[in-house]
């Protein structure tokens, strides 16, 4: 916790009060001004939107095709299905500066640059392969007897699954949706490689570009909207991890 303290401090002092030997550990007398900067900034609330915008679509599209995809692995085998689950295990391999130029012509391609969508697609690119394993754990775990019953009943595929595995994998969804958020919240590389705009710029890319610059840097501004973005989701996650913990052990049953 000292990193987020550290920053907390920081944010509490002028930029005057940093450059000081030995530092202030403690804000005696706190300053507030680079708050109401950054809080009265139509550009940080930009960044905020963008965020959320980019995070929660994100998330939302990431749970959808990770069911689907997880569920076609679990229940059917196909030509090639083992190793389309070995790729999608290696892709968790690479970092993802080595796909970044790959994406950009791709996106370049489709006209999605300096767009929401773009971020979105990338976030969920990131996230889909842990994403797809983990809800294809999850539907191995459930009986096939639970299906096969609601077939019985007159129930069709698509039913099944949203009726039937859907509600029994609801630990697993909690945990995709924590960490494709996060994922996304956190993105730096995606954002200042695929976006130009300072419209649609999200926040980790967009705070290094007005308060860090090659020659000076305004740490207090730099610091009190880090911890502007960064303690509300703490919080949140505070009073979410137990799904994220709980979705995740769950899945780690053999297979």
């Amino acid at each position: 916790m000292f990193p987020v303290y550290w920053i907390i401090v920081t944010s509490l002092h002028t930029n005057a009060d940093l450059l000081q030997l030995p530092p202030k550990w403690f804000p005696v007398n706190p300053d507030f001004s680079s708050y109401k900067e950054i809080l009265g900034s139509s550009v940080f609330l930009t960044f905020y939107k963008n965020t959320i915008l980019v995070a929660s679509g994100a998330t939302v599209l990431c749970i959808f095709v990770s069911i689907f995809a997880g569920y076609a692995l679990s229940r059917f085998k196909f030509k090639g299905s083992n190793l389309l689950t070995l790729l999608f295990l290696s892709a968790q391999m690479f970092p993802t500066v080595t796909l970044v130029i790959g994406l950009y012509s791709q996106y370049q391609a489709f006209n999605l640059l300096n767009t929401h969508y773009v971020l979105i697609l990338a976030s969920t690119s990131a996230s889909l392969p842990f994403s797809i394993m983990l809800m294809r754990t999850f539907f191995n775990g459930i009986s096939r007897e639970l299906e096969e019953a609601a077939e019985i009943d007159g129930a069709s595929r698509f039913k099944t699954l949203f009726a039937v595995i859907v509600p029994l994998s609801k630990p697993g969804i909690m945990a995709i949706a924590i960490y494709t958020f996060l994922i996304a919240w956190d993105d730096f590389l995606f954002g200042l490689t695929l976006v130009s705009d300072i419209n649609k710029r999200t926040l980790s890319p967009g705070l290094s570009l007005t308060y860090l610059g090659e020659y000076s840097a305004n740490w207090s501004g730099a610091t009190a909207a880090a911890a502007a973005a960064t303690i509300p989701l703490l919080i949140v996650f505070m009073f979410l991890q137990r799904y994220m913990v709980e979705g995740l052990t769950a899945g780690g049953v053999k297979e």
